[in-house]
């Protein structure tokens, strides 16, 4: 039996407590404008997350015939097509990218992902804390102002930190100091001998005594609100992340994070990339969010949930740098005028932002894989292969695209879309 290639599917929403809350949240703003099958908007709920794709934790689903996204595609591979079937075992419908959108009133926790040899084994050993055997390389897109913690500082600027901040300095044992603050200078970086000072710094960080993180937090916090009370070496931005972090994790070793990582600020449209093994945290904003298809978290910090600091700790690539290596920098996509790749050095997903002026249109080129869209303002519509029909799209309606299929997008008034993709080069 047939289907059309081109369909809308039903995304899910999760409330976790970090999430904005009510109406603030892009997350139930789509909910609420696409009219999403059973969701009923209450306003002093925190909405976190907006979920599009096929992973088992919260699948989407086909609007139309209300059958779950996997089994839709398993039951037609031609919307997958053979090459991205073949290279990332998608045969059973399972596509390699998660597409999210991310509503972040409060600070995520510190974090990683694991790469997937290791995503593996933590799958064997704790199936039920790690739920899939997958590594979850990321981009973050953002849709307002938003700001992240992400990779490890310069060496130099850590060792900057250490020597204006003793509240820091306390919490590392001197000879793990001393280490650090000898090779910081060196030439290489992120070489051996300087990636092994770096972790063991962190460790050491992490693992502090419980007692003397909060009793050093509480004299760092009371120094902060002080008028002028912040050293030459701390910045303003990071005294007031501090105090930020205090306020919704008191007393938490991830606040001190803020020293050992690059602070982040977004505009709309920037992007960052995350790959395994880097430490990161997403501090506030919304953002268009895509991965792996995987859900798996190693945490450490500014969280209630497990912290597994001994894996964490064993799978970072304690690579040193300014954010800039993160930045994730847009180029035309194809032959589209008002399309924005964002192609990150991973093969699972590609992100492009469409963006449609009033009595536009806008086409893409068939791409050798599937999609999955979300508009994300405006109305218009949507047509493929030259039809002069086409599906009617407006604020929060997610559609599937089939892979070789021609699309077009048009509207009378202005349509913003963020199309996830994957193809094998």
């Amino acid at each position: 039996m047939s289907t059309s290639p081109v369909f809308k599917i039903i995304p899910t929403t999760q409330k976790y407590d970090w999430g904005k809350i009510g109406t603030n949240s892009k997350v139930a703003q789509f909910a609420s404008a696409s009219k999403i099958p059973g969701f009923t908007l209450e306003e002093s709920a925190p909405y976190a997350e907006l979920w599009m794709g096929t992973h088992p934790k919260s699948p989407s689903r086909v609007l139309e015939s209300n059958a779950v996204l996997a089994e839709h595609l398993a039951a037609h591979p031609e919307l997958i097509g053979k090459p991205v079937a073949d290279k990332f075992n998608a045969s059973n419908g399972n596509l390699p990218f998660l597409f999210k959108v991310l509503a972040i009133e409060k600070a995520l926790s510190i974090q990683t992902h694991p790469d997937k040899a290791t995503a593996e084994v933590l799958f064997a050993q704790q199936p039920d804390i790690y739920k899939d055997p997958n590594h979850k390389p990321e981009m973050a897109l953002a849709l307002t102002p938003f700001s992240a913690l992400c990779g490890f500082l310069p060496l130099p600027t850590i060792a900057t930190y250490i020597r204006s901040t003793p509240e820091l300095l306390a919490l590392i044992p001197v000879a793990i100091a001393s280490e650090f603050l000898t090779i910081n200078g060196s030439s290489t970086p992120t070489g051996p001998k300087e990636k092994l000072a770096l972790k063991n710094l962190f460790a050491a960080v992490m693992t502090a005594e419980e007692t003397v993180v909060k009793s050093q937090l509480d004299i760092l916090v009371a120094r902060y609100k002080a008028h002028g009370a912040r050293t030459e070496g701390e910045s303003q931005d990071i005294v007031d992340l501090v105090l930020r972090l205090d306020s919704q994790f008191p007393g938490d070793i991830g606040i001190f994070c803020a020293y050992l990582l690059n602070y982040v600020h977004l505009k709309p449209g920037e992007a960052i990339f995350l790959g395994a093994g880097e430490p990161h945290a997403y501090i506030s904003g919304d953002i268009m969010e895509c991965m792996a298809n995987s859900d798996n978290v190693i945490r450490a910090g500014l969280t209630p949930k497990l912290r597994d600091i001994p894996n964490l700790v064993s799978g970072l690539t304690y690579e040193a740098s300014p954010p800039t290596k993160h930045v994730v920098s847009p180029t035309p996509f194809r032959s589209a005028a008002s399309s924005t790749l964002y192609d990150p050095p991973i093969p699972e997903f590609s992100v492009v932002q469409v963006s449609v002026r009033a009595g536009a249109k806008e086409t893409h080129p068939t791409v050798a894989g599937p999609s999955i869209a979300i508009a994300t303002e405006g109305a218009g519509s949507v047509s493929w292969n030259g039809s002069a029909t086409g599906l009617a799209i407006g604020q929060g309606d997610v559609f599937f695209i089939g892979a070789d299929t021609e699309i077009s997008f048009s509207s009378a008034s202005g349509l913003t879309v963020y199309r996830a993709f994957v193809e094998v080069n």
